[in-house]
């Protein structure tokens, strides 16, 4: 693996920094006190290229490769967590699943105005009962004659407060767990559809996520997204670039946490130096440093392999169980350098430790992670 950057994948990636220190990190904050979707920065991300980073030029999008959308998102994600994952699933859960799956007409009546942002897109397949055990879904899609009327409740959904489009699966074949899950797209205006306001989240606020109820929502044919009873193919092999989205951006919140503390460090004095001169929080900024880069590398063999393989479920599953984990650890130790200064709400390091707990949690927690790996390394 090359992971030297060309000429043009530099100059993407150096306005996409640009953007993210200019006009993302100044708002960061704001967006998390006051919990409210940030249209106008995804509308600017769009006009980068970021909301179909590896999406054809022909369907609208930068035609991008994954190494290149791994490096985009970390550099956003270290200026904002909620941005890097708004992005993350219009990218890798929406667009790119899109684009994989969908007919033509499909593709054309969407795809466009995704990667443009004239539309965003959410994917809704978490339920109460459909966490981790993803082949559980509840909500039910039954066939008449007119196509298919959908029953049922998702939870936790990211960009549904803004979202014109919903990828959402369901049981058309009940009791059958991931041999009878069909996938479909369900515009945000459609008859049925409803949103309710999600619990309080703990971090990543301005998310947009919300619950969706599904009240015989009619769907026609024409709405089924990939072949009727693979929609759980089509979950696993989203999650895949998901994964890897999310390590992207949870190193880049860890990333965050080791600049502030380094700045820090260097700056409070204890005893009279500097407590950067102390080999206790010597060793902590090693770790932190040597663990995410270490994350990082795993993340773009990750990204790497999605372009090259067929399958790059063990290579996502380990970035983002490395990644998130190194990040949350980095994001603490932050907090511990800061001591009583980091403990204070709305200080940046408090707000990057509640924003990358969710990055073991979200797209897979750190358990099922596990699993996946370890199942591949005891074949």
């Amino acid at each position: 693996m090359d992971f030297a950057r060309t000429p043009e994948q530099t100059r993407f990636l150096d306005q996409v920094e640009g953007f993210a220190r200019d006009d993302v990190r100044p708002a960061a904050a704001r967006i998390d006190e006051s919990d409210v979707y940030p249209r106008e920065l995804v509308r600017k991300a769009a006009s980068l290229g970021l909301c179909g980073v590896t999406l054809p030029a022909e369907w609208g999008g930068a035609g991008r490769d994954m190494v290149t959308y791994a490096l985009a998102l970390e550099a956003v994600g270290r200026a904002s967590a909620t941005l890097a994952v708004i992005l993350s699933v219009n990218n890798s859960l929406v667009t790119s699943v899109l684009h994989r799956h969908g007919t033509e007409a499909q593709k054309d009546r969407w795809l466009r105005d995704l990667a443009g942002g004239r539309a965003i897109g959410a994917f809704a397949l978490s339920e109460e009962e459909a966490g981790s055990d993803a082949a559980n879904q509840q909500t039910v899609a039954r066939l008449d004659d007119r196509g298919y009327v959908l029953n049922g409740r998702k939870v936790w959904v990211a960009n549904a407060e803004a979202a014109d489009l919903f990828i959402i699966f369901a049981a058309a074949q009940p009791m059958a767990r991931g041999r009878g899950i069909s996938v479909f797209l369900v515009p945000a205006d459609t008859p049925g559809l409803r949103l309710e306001k999600t619990g309080e989240s703990l971090g990543v606020r301005g998310l947009g996520c919300r619950d969706i109820v599904l009240d015989d929502v009619r769907v026609e044919a024409d709405g089924v997204l990939g072949e009727p009873g693979h929609g759980f193919r089509v979950a696993m092999k989203a999650l895949e670039g998901g994964r890897v989205a999310i390590a992207a951006q949870a190193l880049g919140v860890g990333q965050a946490a080791l600049d502030e503390a380094l700045t820090y460090a260097q700056e409070r004095e204890a005893f009279g130096q500097p407590i950067a001169n102390y080999q206790a929080i010597q060793f902590m900024l090693a770790d932190m440093a040597t663990e995410l880069d270490a994350a990082r590398m795993l993340t773009l063999k990750a990204a790497d392999a999605c372009d090259r393989q067929t399958s790059a479920a063990v290579e996502a599953a380990m970035a983002k169980l490395a990644a998130s984990e190194a990040a949350h650890r980095a994001a603490d130790r932050a907090v511990q350098i800061f001591a009583s200064a980091g403990y204070r709400r709305g200080t940046t390091v408090e707000r990057l430790f509640r924003d990358v707990r969710a990055a073991e949690i979200y797209q897979g927690t750190s358990e099922v992670q596990r699993m996946i790996i370890g199942e591949e390394i005891l074949r």
